[in-house]
């Protein structure tokens, strides 16, 4: 099926278009256009055509279209599902579960809108000489937004972008990912089909190697919200300039165990973690860090956990699925390679058909070894014993990330004073990292990330303050 672009209100094809395939048995799903840059030229042009009319409607009017997105998602769950899963190789009840979340995050972005509110602030609590001065403080859309959105989570993590954007009154230039581009496109459909105004989203669709560049140094756009791999990221902030961008990037996210750490629990929760979406996650747990005196016990509980996960076809909900491609599949290899060279201890089978990968958990991985600093986005947990929690903090805190890291301890007080010293977006007490939900801030700094994300925060990230001052 030929997919095509929505712009100013009109699905338009290309001269050109790229073939999507499936990661999971290389059948043809469709093709999408590859658009030039006078064609991209276009978009953004009735882009923000649109844009004074729809920033000049009340966020209650914004709102009645958000919603009625997410019914219309909701109602073709399984349509996109199905594609979704097909697409980027994600398990069927999860795809489905996917484009469920997507709905109720649009919905809460629409709900947090209507709550997202000004201020008055009074000059008399400063100075007594500006006793009879306030100022009205209110938020105002930056304007064009240039939305990219990565392939694990096509539908979510583009909405993510999308619908605060929308609710706080921009306009929306939304470059999809390829690989994960037509689940992208059908939910640009739902706002469609909603009834949005022409040229309030269009959607750019081609190979970021080509028109990506383009598309952030572009002049009429605003601002910049991308989700991808932290190289990626550093290049968008040297070509924004000075335009404000909200980035989310990769990660290193750890799992610090505890002696006194309820291990059976600890164990599952690392497993999944670790392995959900076959490891394809910034925020999955890329590496254990766990003290010596109990690792010997939860390295054992982790095996047994790693054995229980399903090898296979995503419409089987399969936990280990195949790769997004043979070039992601390749990059793991060599960090298997290195560690094995190095002298880490592989506890599962190495092995590989294609791009499908076995998940591999390795023991007693050492810091000159590659797998334990670099973001593998596969199937493959290291797991480094340390000599007390203190080194632990260190290991995880010299990393070029910052994303999560996750604290499993009995003992409160000593998780909040772990918690404390991480150098971290997010620190999770006694479970995985994870996004979610969708209304907790999201953050990463050093290389994981610009910003703040989660519906109000990033309906914040994208709305301006206007300060209008009254003397009377």
């Amino acid at each position: 099926m030929q997919y095509k672009n929505l712009v100013n209100g009109e699905w338009v094809s290309s001269e050109k278009v790229i073939k999507i395939n499936s990661p999971i048995n290389n059948e043809e799903i469709g093709t999408i256009p590859a658009m030039t840059k006078e064609e991209a030229d276009n978009a953004i042009k009735t882009a923000k055509i649109a844009l004074k009319k729809w920033k000049n409607l009340a966020v209650v009017e914004r709102a009645k279209y958000l919603y009625k997105a997410a019914d219309i998602l909701e109602r073709d769950k399984d349509i996109i599902g199905n594609i979704l899963a097909k697409e980027v190789s994600k398990g069927i009840k999860a795809a489905i579960g996917e484009v469920v979340r997507t709905a109720d995050l649009i919905r809460y972005s629409a709900e947090e809108g209507l709550r997202t509110v000004g201020e008055i602030v009074e000059g008399g609590s400063f100075e007594a000489a500006s006793k009879n001065k306030i100022a009205m403080v209110r938020r105002e859309p930056m304007g064009l937004i240039l939305a990219i959105a990565p392939f694990n989570y096509p539908v979510n993590l583009s909405a993510s972008k999308i619908a605060p954007a929308l609710i706080g009154g921009n306009v929306v230039l939304f470059k999809p990912p390829t690989q994960g581009a037509i689940s992208a496109l059908l939910l640009i459909k739902a706002f469609y089909e909603a009834g949005i105004p022409a040229g309030v989203i269009n959607t750019v669709t081609g190979r970021g190697s080509e028109i990506g560049d383009y598309l952030i140094e572009h002049p009429m756009v605003d601002f910049v919200n991308f989700t991808g791999s932290t190289g990626v990221g550093k290049r968008i902030g040297e070509l924004a300039g000075m335009r404000p961008i909200l980035l989310e990037l990769g990660g290193k996210d750890g799992a610090i165990v505890a002696e006194d750490a309820d291990l059976e629990k600890t164990a599952k929760d690392i497993v999944s973690g670790a392995f959900s979406y076959s490891g394809q996650r910034c925020t999955a747990i890329k590496r254990v860090l766990v003290v010596e005196e109990v690792a010997d016990k939860l390295v054992q509980l982790i095996k047994i956990e790693v054995e229980k996960l399903k090898v296979g076809n995503p419409f089987e909900n399969a936990d280990i699925t195949p790769l997004i491609d043979n070039k992601s599949a390749d990059f793991i290899e060599t960090l298997i390679k290195d560690a094995l060279d190095k002298g880490a201890k592989a506890l599962t089978p190495v092995k590989r058909e294609g791009n499908l990968l076995w998940p591999v958990l390795f023991d007693e991985v050492t810091l000159d070894m590659q797998i334990a600093w670099e973001e593998p986005f596969g199937p493959i947990l290291p797991i480094i014993r340390v000599k007390d929690v203190e080194e632990a903090i260190e290991i995880c805190n010299t990393s070029e990330y910052g994303l999560q890291t996750s604290v499993f301890t009995r003992d409160i007080m000593r998780a909040f004073d772990i918690a404390k010293r991480l150098e971290v977006g997010t620190v999770q007490i006694n479970n995985k990292t994870q996004r979610g939900p969708d209304n907790f801030p999201f953050l990463g700094i050093k290389g994981s990330g610009v910003g703040v994300q989660g519906i109000k925060y990033s309906i914040e990230s994208m709305t301006k303050i206007k300060s209008i001052v009254i003397d009377w």
